[in-house]
């Protein structure tokens, strides 16, 4: 990743944008923050927060007009927070708070004539940067003295007349505000700034300021613009001038990158969306604690988060994407050491969600997918990351797995029937029948078992993806480029993308034009689980609610569904990389409706299943098998294989005649067989069935093994790729009992090649 393409990601990311009080606030105080301190009751800490922010705090407190309230997104929910309201309950509640400490000496003179609101800011501003301040005017405070004592105490505003002289601010009274004062300071300072408001000077000759820079016709010369009433516009005006005379001095721009000087807008969004309303408190004379207390407690505090509240691998990590984005970078530097982010980035279920939900169209998918080629192009990718799926992947485009055929006694096929790996290893009868229900109605139609190459393309192995597709558009055009039918979401998806030049359709939409009219099979409503490989198909997204509608069954979308309907945990290969974040998401999708699910995608049943969610695979409906479909437990993973191996071979026998040209392998002669604790660690540890023959069939041949007398176990290992496996078995009459077992990637010295 670029360091351009690093900017484009972060700046994508609206996270850390402004809330909109804020963004409307022209002097930019963290309201957010102050509302949840005071919500916490901790009155001195929301002062602080104020004063860090707010020149001569403890007079513009009092007087700010609070145009942030409405800008804030609780207005058309009860109206926006009384800010105002708060700030001068903090001013009168809490603990007073001494001047900011002012920068060192920058050795630069400013003169400001003129002691209003505007060109006491302005004081206030410059001489906290370290510049060496000297007020002008007659009456310091000016109309502000007017205002009644209920509004402005004295002894506050005396307070912050001693603060600004605490910061080095000189004032002098003594003075005629005329253009020889102008002149002789304009000499001798290095900037001078008129408050209009306040100095009896015309500009008339000097032009009107500048509406960024509050710059005039005489150079060094600023001066606000006149007429300005809010007193918070006024200080907004004083920070302006403190900022382009800093600029000045310095020699730099006078204009760029001041978009977010004053009121500015902001992009961040916040979903309001079931958040009920609730009135304002009534500010009447002042809030007391209570009142101040239930005020701050009404701010949303808010953020975006969008996807990060849904979706498990976001959340996971506790941050968001402007951050996570900085991590792939990070981790894609680094040339020594640790790569810290390499199990994140290969967490993301790249399913697309975060995308959907972003006002931005921030995708981690885009992100994490990319880092993950860079990975395997550098040599950088861990081994153990997605080895299994790959291994998984290979098995189901083997000899033992695979199939191309036109339908038995034909020579050429119309359409290829394609129902994608995961389905023939979940529920090969319902291939099968699924199979023979085409070839019925539809008459020649081919069969295609294997995978489309999914765990390549999301393991970002282009070179495995384009080999394995060359293979496949090879089977395709030796059977004479039929119309594919595609029963898998996500195989529809990749061979649409890699095959663009053949004809596919969805075996949903197939089935809905033939119609599947029948009796319901059940009469309790079940919940639609959308696979994410289905998010931007809304033909496909119809054509499910058709059939569910045409099997009579009620059905209810639960709240992420279609479009914005969430990961079951095994896309990108998370359930591989990261099984436990894969199972909490998988859990997190069960939660999401109390009945149970209905899906098209062989994973996401599985997913569900696994948690003890009923779950049904549309074909269940309606190819049944018999028994109850929503208690079919998950196949293992050495179920899932034998699944394909015995779906393949049986319909080679069954259906096309044929004798099969498949030799059984030794290991598989090896009778095993595994108690519950075994049976639990080879799924949790990705071990297989035939790995556990190899190792025993190694025994057989071998001896090799160690054994315990006390328990009668026995413990041998084998490494028949890269992988060594661990077995504590015992001998039965004809095979082995196998206890446990385990897995790593070390050699064993002077073991087994």
């Amino acid at each position: 990743m670029e360091q351009a393409e690093l900017r484009h990601w972060e700046r994508k990311c609206i996270q850390e944008e402004s809330p909109r009080c804020t963004a409307a606030c022209p002097l930019h105080v963290d309201v957010r923050t102050v509302c949840a301190l005071l919500g916490q009751k901790r009155w001195d800490k929301a002062w602080a927060t104020i004063a860090k922010t707010m020149p001569l705090p403890g007079v513009l407190a009092r007087l700010c007009d609070a145009p942030c309230r409405d800008a804030c997104v609780r207005s058309p929910l009860g109206g926006g927070i009384e800010m105002g309201a708060l700030e001068r309950f903090c001013a009168k509640h809490a603990a007073p708070v001494a001047p900011p400490r002012p920068l060192p000496s920058r050795g630069k003179a400013v003169a400001i004539i003129g002691g209003g609101m505007t060109g006491l800011c302005a004081a206030w501003e410059m001489a906290r940067r370290g510049f060496d301040v000297t007020l002008h005017c007659q009456n310091p405070g000016g109309s502000l003295l007017d205002l009644p004592e209920s509004q402005l105490p004295r002894d506050a505003f005396l307070r912050e007349m001693e603060n600004l002289a605490t910061l080095g601010a000189r004032i002098r009274t003594d003075v005629t505000i005329d253009s020889t004062l102008l002149d002789s300071l304009l000499e001798t300072h290095d900037a001078v700034f008129i408050d209009s408001d306040a100095a009896p000077l015309s500009l008339t000759d000097l032009g009107q300021p500048d509406e960024i820079t509050l710059g005039t016709l005489h150079t060094g010369l600023f001066a606000s613009r006149a007429g300005e009433t809010s007193p918070v516009m006024q200080a907004a005006a004083g920070r302006r001038a403190a900022n382009s005379i800093e600029r000045f001095t310095q020699g730099v721009s006078m204009v760029s990158g001041r978009e977010q000087e004053g009121p500015c807008a902001t992009r961040l969004y916040t979903n309001v969306e079931g958040v009920a309303p609730a009135p304002a408190i009534p500010a009447g004379t002042g809030y007391g604690e209570e009142q101040a207390h239930e005020e701050a407690r009404r701010c949303l505090q808010c953020e975006c988060m969008e996807c990060v509240k849904n979706c498990e691998f976001l959340k996971h990590y506790k941050s968001y994407p402007k951050i996570y984005v900085r991590q792939v970078y990070n981790n894609e530097s680094i040339v020594m050491g640790t790569r810290q982010a390499n199990t994140m980035i290969n967490s993301c279920m790249l399913c697309g969600l975060c995308e959907t939900l972003c006002p931005e169209d921030f995708s981690m998918a885009e992100v994490c997918l990319e880092a993950r080629r860079t990975m395997v192009r550098k040599g950088t990718m861990p081994q153990s990351a997605h080895e299994f799926a790959l291994r998984d992947m290979a098995f189901a485009n083997g000899d033992r797995s695979a199939l191309a055929r036109h339908a038995p006694g034909a020579e050429t096929s119309e359409y290829l029937f394609f129902p994608g790996c995961q389905l023939t290893a979940s529920a090969p009868d319902a291939v099968e029948a699924a199979y023979a229900d085409l070839r019925q109605r539809i008459g020649s139609v081919g069969l295609m078992l294997r995978c489309c190459g999914a765990p390549a393309q999301w393991s970002g192995r282009e070179a495995l993806m384009d080999e394995s597709v060359a293979l496949l558009r090879s089977q395709w055009e030796e059977l004479g480029r039929p119309k594919l039918i595609v029963a898998c979401p996500t195989c529809l998806n990749i061979l649409r993308d890699r095959l663009p030049d053949a004809e596919i359709s969805s075996h949903w939409s197939i089935l809905r034009a033939l119609g599947v009219g029948g009796e319901s099979v059940t009469s309790a409503p079940l919940a639609i689980n959308d696979p994410c490989g289905a998010r931007h198909n809304p033909a496909l997204l119809e054509d499910v609610r058709a059939l569910l509608d045409q099997l009579h069954i009620p059905t209810v979308e639960p709240k992420l569904t279609g479009a914005t309907t969430e990961c079951c945990g095994y896309g990108g290969l998370l359930a591989e990389a990261n099984p436990e974040l894969g199972t909490a998401a998988a859990r997190r999708r069960a939660a999401a409706a109390d009945e149970d699910f209905v899906t098209y995608c062989a994973m996401c049943r599985d997913m569900l299943a696994k948690t003890g969610k009923r779950a049904v695979h549309l074909y269940d409906l309606l190819f049944p098998v018999g028994g109850d479909p929503g208690a079919r437990p998950s196949p293992g993973y050495s179920a899932r294989r034998e699944n394909r191996a015995r779906l393949r071979e049986r319909l080679l026998t069954e259906l096309w005649r044929s004798t099969g040209d498949d030799a059984s392998l030794p290991h598989e002669s090896i009778e095993v067989r595994f108690t519950d604790e075994a049976a639990r660690a080879m799924e949790e540890r990705r071990i297989l069935k035939t790995d556990i023959q190899k190792v025993l069939l190694q025994v057989r041949e071998t001896g090799r093994c160690f054994h315990n007398s006390e328990t009668g176990h026995s413990l041998a290992s084998f490494r028949p790729t890269v992988v060594t496996y661990w077995v504590e078995f015992e001998e039965t009459d004809g095979g082995y009992l196998v206890h446990n077992t385990w897995s790593h990637r070390m050699r064993i010295m002077g073991g087994q090649a």
